[in-house]
This record gives structure tokens, C-alpha cells and sequence, in this order.
């Protein structure tokens, strides 16, 4: 049912069709709320093809949106030529400028959704997406370049920033492994499939084409949003359901159970929802380790994305075109790793709430595939280093980068998924929003430092300092997996959220 149709089950909450259950929550009759836990407006209880229409679609969203930061990549060398870059400090950001963007641009255009609804800014920020693409494919400036390249960022960050909140709207919690398990194949898989056809479209059809065929890639996908998407934040529904009611009875004093009791103005809404994700981050000591965590993580992919090209041109002689199947290595890895947590996700929860006497599990089983398979980003990283330092056959390193995409996927996707079940859909927007900011600012900013660490230290002696930088990491999902509950008890959840 279309989020803006009538429906006959429409009631005002505390009267007779609402379940005791709600009666005796909810003991004034102007608050407005779901029609008992089968309300059909309730996205949570849409047909089963419509919300996973709606998971399927961002997900396309956020793999065309981190398919571009890397597409490039293969051919940056042609783009620096052409444009008259000449530092190789300036050439790694017109790769990683457009990460900054996709940090910073949900932290501004994502609280919008709060006020407006998540449908509206997905379009907005689609169309934009899509036409700075096609100024990438067009400007014949090093400044323009870099500067449309942050832009595109900055427009083609809303997935990941909305994503996870839509994901939690339609979703159960009991069900929602899965979806984020496909949703997070955007960020993992798309830095991986952008170089591999990039190498082979900036060799055949030139580095423009590149950008083309982004452009074409994300017209699609925001076409299919804008015919298939709709409403699901909750607390715009339930607005707009109050709305309908004030009409049809007359009654001014309704008002949404997610609605702020005190009288709020839309622009107080979005400096407060500016500022939630970076309270967030400062308050909440779990969510900011685990933000460092997946920062560093995916700083480190980030160095690899950028230096995959010059390592295997230079160790190995690949051309531009067969350098893009250097990523395979970490294709094949996010693939596997995808069939793996399907394949554990769900009974490694079952067995622990069969275990602990639970019917409700708990946030912290997220974690432990997470705990398995998080130290192999690490073992992978010195296989990396010291077979490219010694030129074993390329399919060694590329092995080694199987190792690290299988540990980045199980660092990414528990943690999103634990990130989710512990604020909710009234907070994981701002909670990942938090989470996107910290890995996209370390993917940014960290590659710069990969030439020269390399230079320095060497292909073996500079992944294997990456390599113990990541395992130093791996006790922190042991420690929260261990005392979360206890620190999830001290928080004050409500008020953090505020």
C-alpha cells in the first residue's frame, strides 16, 4: 500500500482496535501510532517483494555511488596527462577527493530526510549524482576535475548514509542480517568492479568513457528509484497519517508518537540532526572504536585501490587495461565471504540465543564472525607485501588481497549490522552517518601516505606495518562482544539520541 493512500484501519491510538498491548502504552488518546503491530502503513509489514524492492534498489544505489571512486583508478595516469597534473600527491586526490565527498555530503544532505522524508533527497541527490558525472566526462581542467570529482561525492553519498536507515524501516531484526549483507556489498564490491572495467574502457575507449559510463550506470538506478521507491521513514508516515486525521475529525490536537513533545521548527531539526552523528561519535565509546576500526580498514583498501596499478605495472608488467584484474583478488574474496555469512550469520544467532536462554538476540552476536575472521585483513596484508617485494608470481599478492577483502567484509558488515541493532531505525541514519564520516575521511587521506610508505619501507616492511596496525584492532569486537551489554545498560540510549 502506497504510503500516501487512505486506509479504512486508521485509528487514533487508544481506541478499541488497538491491542491492549498498546492501550496500556499509550494512555493519550490524541497520540497517533501504528494500527496495532499488522498496521499494513508500517512498512515493516509491506508484501515481502515490495520491501525487498526497496533493499535491492539502494543497494544498486550504493554500488554504482563506490564504483566511482576507484574506476578511474587504471587510468589516472592518461587523466594526469591529458589534464597537466604532474604531483603524484595531486593525482592520488582526484581518486580520493571523491571519498571526502561521499563523507561529508550525508552530514549535511541526510538530516533533510528527517524533515522531508527519505524518498525526496534520494532523488535529489540521484539526479545531481548523475550530472556531475557527466561534467567529470566533459571538463578538460585539472581544478574543475577535482573539484566535480568531491561534488559527485558529495551528491553520491546519500545511499550509504540512507541505506542503512531504510534497510531498518522495512526490516525486522530477526531479518535484517541479510539485507545488510547485500546493501554492504556497495562499499565492498564496487571499489573492486570500478577499476576492473575501467582498466579496459580507458585502454579501448579513453578515460571520458569512464565517466559515461557511470553516468549511464547511475541514471538507471535512479530511474528504477524514482518508479519503484517510496516513503518508509517512520516518522514521516506517522506524520502524515496525523495529518490525515486532524482533516478527517477535526481534532487539532493529534499528534504523532514520533513526534518531539515540545514544538520544534524544521531548521532546529536539522542543526540537531547535524550534530547528532558527531555527538554520537564523542558518546558513545562503542560506536566510535568501531568507527576507528572500519576507518583504518578501509584507509588501508584505499592504499591498495590507489597502488594496485604502479605495483603490478612496475613488479610485474601489466598493462593499464590487465591491471584491473588485479582487483579480482578482492572480488572473489567479498563473493565468498558473502556465501559465508549467509551461511553462518543466521545459525551462529541461533546457537547463542539457544545458548544464553534468549528469545531476543542480542546486538553483540553480531560480532562474532566479525572476531573469526577480522585477523585475516592482517595475515593477508604480509602475504600482499612480501611476495610483491619479492616478485613470487603475481597470483601470490593477488591471494593475499582474497585474505584481506575476507576480513574487510567481516570487519564492515558486523559492524553495521551491530551498529543498526543498537540504535534503531530512530538512530542508525545518524549512527552510520558517523561511521561513513570516519572511513571516508582515513580513504581519503591515508592512500596519500601509501607512495610513500612504500618508498621508505618497501612493498614487504610497509604492508606489514599495515598488517599490525590491523591486527591491533581485532580485540576490540572480543571486549565488546564481552562487556556491550554492560555498557549498552549505562547508556542512556533515549537521551543520547535526543
Amino acid at each position: 500500500m502506497s504510503s500516501g493512500s487512505r486506509s479504512s484501519s486508521e485509528k487514533v491510538a487508544g481506541t478499541p482496535a488497538h491491542t491492549k498491548e498498546l492501550d496500556n502504552k499509550l494512555e493519550d488518546p490524541n497520540i497517533v501510532d501504528w494500527d496495532g503491530l499488522g498496521d499494513p502503513l508500517n512498512p515493516q509489514n509491506w508484501p515481502g517483494r515490495k520491501r525487498w524492492s526497496h533493499i535491492v534498489i539502494v543497494s544498486l544505489l550504493a554500488l554504482v555511488t563506490n564504483m566511482a571512486p576507484t574506476m578511474c583508478a587504471p587510468g589516472i595516469d592518461a587523466i594526469a596527462a591529458d589534464l597537466d597534473i604532474k604531483s603524484s600527491v595531486v593525482s592520488t586526490l582526484a581518486i580520493t577527493l571523491y571519498v571526502l565527498g561521499l563523507g561529508i555530503g550525508p552530514m549535511l544532505i541526510s538530516p533533510l530526510s528527517e524533515v522531508y522524508g527519505r524518498l525526496p533527497v534520494y532523488h535529489a541527490c540521484g539526479i545531481s549524482f548523475v550530472l556531475l558525472l557527466v561534467g567529470n566526462a566533459l571538463v578538460r581542467n585539472a581544478a574543475g576535475f577535482i573539484v566535480l570529482r568531491f561534488l559527485s561525492g558529495f551528491a553520491g553519498g546519500t545511499p550509504m548514509a540512507l541505506g542503512g536507515g531504510t534497510i531498518a524501516d522495512v526490516t525486522i531484526l530477526a531479518n535484517r542480517a541479510n539485507a545488510i549483507s547485500l546493501f554492504s556489498l556497495g562499499p565492498l564490491l564496487g571499489p573492486v568492479l570500478g577499476p576492473l572495467i575501467g582498466g579496459f574502457v580507458t585502454e579501448g575507449l579513453g578515460w571520458p568513457w569512464i565517466f559515461w559510463l557511470l553516468a549511464i550506470f547511475g541514471g538507471a538506478t535512479t530511474v528504477a528509484a524514482v518508479i519503484f521507491l517510496r516513503e518508509t521513514n517512520p516518522k514521516i508516515l506517522l506524520d502524515r497519517k496525523t495529518t490525515r486525521l486532524r482533516t478527517a475529525t477535526g481534532n487539532s490536537a493529534l499528534r504523532s508518537k514520533l513526534t518531539h513533545p515540545r514544538s520544534i521548527s524544521p531548521q532546529q531539526v536539522l542543526a540537531g540532526a547535524l550534530v547528532r552523528p558527531t555527538k554520537l561519535l564523542i558518546k558513545s565509546p562503542i560506536l566510535l572504536v568501531m568507527s576507528l576500526y572500519v576507518a583504518f580498514i578501509f584507509g588501508t583498501t584505499y592504499i591498495l585501490f590507489t597502488t594496485f596499478t604502479s605495483v603490478f605495472e612496475d613488479q610485474y608488467g601489466f598493462t593499464t587495461a590487465t591491471s584491473g584484474l588485479t582487483y579480482l583478488g578482492l572480488g572473489v574474496a567479498l563473493l565468498v565471504a558473502l556465501i559465508i555469512n549467509r551461511t553462518l550469520g543466521g545459525r551462529v544467532q541461533a546457537a547463542r540465543m539457544k545458548a544464553h536462554g534468549t528469545e531476543q538476540p542480542r546486538p553483540e552476536y553480531r560480532l562474532l564472525l566479525m572476531i573469526w575472521f577480522s585477523p585475516c585483513v592482517g595475515f593477508g596484508l604480509f602475504i600482499y607485501g612480501w611476495t610483491a617485494s619479492y616478485r613470487v608470481h603475481w597470483i601470490v599478492p593477488i591471494i593475499g588481497t582474497f585474505f584481506i577483502g575476507i576480513g574487510a567484509f567481516f570487519v564492515l558488515v558486523p559492524s553495521q549490522l551491530y551498529l543498526v541493532d543498537l540504535f534503531g531505525s530512530a538512530g542508525a541514519a545518524s549512527a552510520l552517518g558517523a561511521n561513513n564520516l570516519t572511513r571516508f575521511l582515513a580513504s581519503t587521506f591515508l592512500p596519500l601516505a601509501g607512495p610513500r610508505v612504500y618508498a621508505t619501507l618497501g612493498y614487504g616492511w610497509g604492508n606489514t606495518l599495515l598488517g599490525f596496525l590491523a591486527l591491533a584492532f581485532v580485540p576490540a569486537p572480543v571486549i565488546f562482544y564481552k562487556y556491550g551489554e554492560q555498557l549498552r545498560a549505562k547508556t542512556d540510549m533515549k537521551k543520547l539520541l535526543e
